[in-house]
């Protein structure tokens, strides 16, 4: 007896993306000779995008999770007119990398906003932070201690000078 393999609903098969892409891509052409709206794109190219987001996003050096697959699906669906079937018959490959450059710019953009929080935090006034009128003073202290304490310091921001 011949064993069939599984297909995992995880499992973007690159021929079928790639018919998809093509009966796509002509859907498209015609929409444009004729002068009419640019058709939707189907859901099983949806679905491809999603599956190559999500399980690309499993990865341990990406954290991000649900910012980064929005991200990196809103950019397939904006390059998705650029993908040339002619040029090349790997459409998995090609939006792969295009979700993964949206991780990484992403990541880039979460990195700038924690370092900024952290300068915010690091420049203010802990007096306006930890202390009403009329508190102890040790109490502040103790704060100042455990924001310096547990705050990562990175290396300092450099300031742009335009």
């Amino acid at each position: 007896m011949a064993q069939t393999k599984k297909k995992s609903e995880h499992y973007v098969n690159n021929k079928e993306f790639l018919a998809a892409m093509v009966e796509y891509r002509k859907s498209v052409n015609k929409a444009k000779r004729t002068k009419i709206n640019k058709p939707p794109v189907p859901d099983y190219i949806g679905e491809c995008f999603l599956k190559i987001a999500n399980h690309l996003s499993y990865r341990p050096n990406f954290t991000f999770r649900d910012d980064m697959i929005s991200d990196g699906i809103e950019n397939c669906l904006q390059y998705l007119d650029n993908f040339n079937p002619e040029k090349s018959n790997n459409p998995f490959a090609y939006f792969t990398q295009i979700i993964y450059y949206a991780f990484i710019r992403r990541i880039q953009k979460e990195k700038k906003q924690i370092t900024i929080k952290q300068r915010m935090i690091q420049e203010s006034n802990y007096d306006d932070l930890a202390l009403q009128p009329g508190e102890d003073r040790e109490f502040k202290n103790q704060f100042t201690e455990f924001l310096k304490k547990n705050m990562p310091v990175d290396e300092p921001v450099k300031k742009k000078t335009t």
